[in-house]
């Protein structure tokens, strides 16, 4: 007997795997996603929910119509309208759309007049939805206006009550007027927004020469021009390259004035901000920089949050925001006093924060083949273009038909007016005129049904001189009409004057500065003074002035002793190696001085889960160094190769789970030999010509043909003789040193296996 709980049986021909399964399904949301949510058109630019939510408002009579434009209502009106017949969604998620549409911090050119508290750039939320008030801005009209012309395909609603079109008939491409922003499944987008006057002037340019040279195209439309101004200082070729491939970063800064005060004082004025930057966030990294706290699970500030904390306060004294409804912007620094130079207030500030910052471009987005795919520039000025040649050319045929059918009415009417005795005789005396008006005059249905339904009024004699008139006004449409549709070059003519009439309209003048400058870097002063860096087994490293050091006269915590001492200066930086191949770099600058134990390396670096530090060097940037592993390969590199910009450090060395680095090997000038210790006592000299510079580090050639059992000990490079360091009989430590012939019997090529070294039962080093 079957379980009452059991499900029901199945037919095993519909069963399919899970992992199939679920495939298929992640595929369907990602798509869903990607489509439906987070990627924008290139034909009009927009998301399913904006889209939504302009044509919802065109359809509730909120566009702009002259003079003053239509009355706004509740934002939270639109929404409902949005939800109830387009948008099955969260209300919350429409409102922030719509909320973002009427944003001129957000959109370079916003498409929703908004009335009441939509927020500020400091990342301060919009009103409610009962209180904010909304109606279309006049620049929607170049999405909207064409929408009942036969221009675009509509397609049911989600429960077929009502139809939505796929797309909107956009006038120019506002894709790249408004940018966009987005993260889907497996993919994202970053597109800029761009001055209409430039983008117009692009497309134009393409329209009349379809093979338009990069240069000629990057002239027209040099680069981004964001909403909130501000200045791009990335070279006019990261730019185009950034365009040509859809993708890149930009450097973009503030723009600020110098305002001068009384007996000789002056403060900084950040008037605009990059792209992406609010103002309460620069304060907040002011208020950081100057006041910082503790990191987590230490006692104390670091070494480095001191010193920037030192070189803000430095030329730094207040700060306030004075921005207000007539400055939107209003940053003002004042300096510690006037003697502080002002280039160098402004540097340390650029330095610092995020009034200089980097801007993401990533052109992703959907094409007309439905793809989503990441495009150049002009690709995406391209596509649009065909997108707007179909359009009009569905908006002409549309015109035309309707122009047609004019003609064909007013002729109707013209024949009546020629015999309107003998029409009205048979509408008085016909039991059926309709038919009897067909049959006399040979007229269509749809003629015959004018007629019929015409006003006596209509009949007069005046009205056969507006007929003809009308006449031949609708022969000179339809002539105008069919001669775009038969010639591909009076269909672009009508596309230029549309984009040049419409550029003239909306467009306004750039607001981003672009000017090629250098990216700000400060560094730390810090005294050129020779110094030793002491580190520990234990990985505790410290400082000591001069190079005169006593190793004897060291201390460390119990069970702690020498690693090594480098004498460097304090200008150069130490080199952290880790176990998995991976090097920190920390400057020596930041290495606590004096005689104490020091701190532990760790509290100065990100180590790898994992990873433990295996190695140390500290010496000058141009210094090169051999690095060897202990599966036999190795290669050269310069100490400023191997440096890193953030704690986590830099993979460098390649190696395989079971191999370990070897303590790097500083390269001297005048060494010209190698040589290689297994731990079996082989021994390999070779010229160092035989090794490859590799600046961005790897596995390296082979220096030595070692196994699992006898691996790679120790590499040293010199010139004429070798120090061999071990255990001779009886276990005690000894010390030979390699020259002439007893070294030239272990020379030969790189990758062979070497000679055992006679005398040492047990050889551990070679310098």
């Amino acid at each position: 007997m079957q379980d009452l709980f059991s499900p029901p049986p199945t037919d095993p021909g519909d069963a399919i795997a899970l992992a199939e399964y679920a495939e298929r399904a992640y595929l369907e949301y990602a798509l869903s996603v990607v489509k439906g949510r987070a990627l924008p058109d290139v034909a009009d630019g927009q998301k399913p929910v904006q889209r939504r939510i302009l044509f919802a408002m065109q359809r509730m009579g909120l566009g702009f119509t002259p003079p003053g434009g239509a009355r706004p209502v509740k934002s939270a009106r639109v929404v409902g309208d949005v939800l109830g017949k387009y948008h099955p969604h969260g209300d919350q998620a429409a409102y922030d759309a719509l909320v973002r549409m009427a944003q001129g911090f957000s959109l370079r050119y916003p498409l929703i007049d908004g009335q009441g508290n939509f927020g500020s750039r400091d990342g301060d939320g919009a009103a409610a939805m009962r209180y904010t008030e909304a109606r279309l801005a006049p620049i929607a009209r170049l999405l909207l206006d064409e929408l009942d012309e036969g221009t675009v395909d509509f397609q049911p609603n989600y429960d077929g009550s009502h139809e939505e079109p796929r797309l909107l008939p956009a006038r120019l491409p506002f894709s790249l007027l408004n940018g966009a922003s987005g993260i889907a499944v497996g993919m994202a987008t970053e597109l800029p927004s761009h001055n209409l006057r430039e983008v117009a002037a692009a497309a134009v340019a393409l329209l009349k020469d379809e093979r338009l040279a990069d240069e000629e195209l990057f002239a027209l439309l040099p680069g981004p021009d964001f909403p909130g101004g501000g200045q791009l200082i990335s070279s006019a070729a990261d730019i185009r390259a950034a365009y040509a491939s859809g993708r890149g970063s930009l450097k973009a800064r503030a723009r600020w004035t110098i305002e001068d005060l009384a007996r000789g004082q002056w403060q900084l004025v950040v008037t605009e901000l990059p792209h992406g930057t609010s103002a309460a966030r620069v304060l907040e990294e002011v208020e950081e920089l100057t006041n910082p706290k503790l990191k987590l699970g230490k006692k104390a500030l670091t070494q480095e949050q001191q010193q920037l904390r030192a070189a803000v306060l430095a030329v730094l004294d207040a700060v306030r925001d004075e921005s207000s409804k007539d400055a939107p912007v209003r940053l003002v620094f004042e300096p510690r006093s006037r003697s502080v130079e002002q280039a160098e207030l402004v540097s340390t500030l650029l330095a610092h924060t995020s009034l200089e910052t980097s801007v993401s471009v990533n052109l992703t987005a959907i094409g007309l083949d439905g793809k989503p795919v990441q495009k150049s520039l002009r690709q995406l000025l391209w596509e649009w273009i065909e997108f707007r040649q179909a359009t009009v050319a569905r908006r002409t045929r549309h015109r035309l038909s309707k122009v047609l059918d004019r003609i064909h009415v007013l002729e109707g009417r013209q024949l009546v007016l020629l015999n309107l005795d003998e029409v009205i005789r048979i509408i008085r005396n016909a039991d059926e005129p309709k038919p009897a008006l067909i049959e006399r005059f040979a007229l269509s249905e749809r003629q015959a049904e004018d007629i019929l339904e015409i006003r006596l009024r209509q009949l007069a004699r005046l009205e056969a001189i507006r007929i003809e008139q009308e006449l031949a006004d609708k022969r000179a449409e339809q002539k105008k009409l069919e001669e775009i549709l038969g010639s591909p070059a009076a269909l672009r003519r009508t596309l230029i004057r549309e984009i040049e009439a419409d550029a003239k309209q909306h467009g306004d003048d750039r607001r981003t500065l672009i000017r090629e400058e250098r990216r700000t870097t400060v560094e730390i002063k810090v005294v050129d003074e020779p110094v030793t860096v002491v580190a520990s087994l234990k990985g505790w490293v410290r400082t000591l002035k001069g190079h005169e050091v006593e190793v004897g006269s060291l201390s460390f915590k119990a069970g702690d002793a020498l690693y090594g001492t480098f004498a460097c200066r304090s200008v150069d930086t130490l080199l952290v190696f880790g176990s998995q191949g991976r090097v920190y770099s920390v400057a020596v600058s930041q290495l606590p001085g004096g005689r104490g134990d020091g701190v532990p390396i760790t509290t100065l670096i990100e180590l790898e889960a994992g990873t433990q530090v295996a190695h140390y060097w500290a010496g000058a940037a141009t210094q090169k160094l051999l690095l060897a592993g202990s599966g036999g390969y190795g290669l050269l590199a310069h100490a400023a190769e191997l440096q890193g910009r953030n704690k986590a450090g830099k993979a460098f060395l390649t190696l395989d789970a079971a191999e370990r680095p070897l303590p790097p090997v500083a390269v001297q000038p005048g060494c010209t030999q190698v040589a290689c210790l297994a731990a079996d006592g082989r021994l390999l000299v070779f010229g160092l010509d035989e090794l490859r510079h590799q600046p961005g580090g790897g596995r390296g050639l082979t220096l030595m043909d070692v196994d699992a059992k006898a691996p790679l000990v120790s590499v040293a490079v010199f010139d004429q003789s070798l120090r061999v360091l071990g255990q001779g009989r009886g276990g005690k430590d000894k010390e030979d040193v390699l020259k002439g012939a007893a070294l030239a019997a272990h020379v030969g090529k790189r990758a062979r296996k070497g000679r055992r070294v006679d005398g040492f039962p047990k050889p551990m080093r070679v310098v």
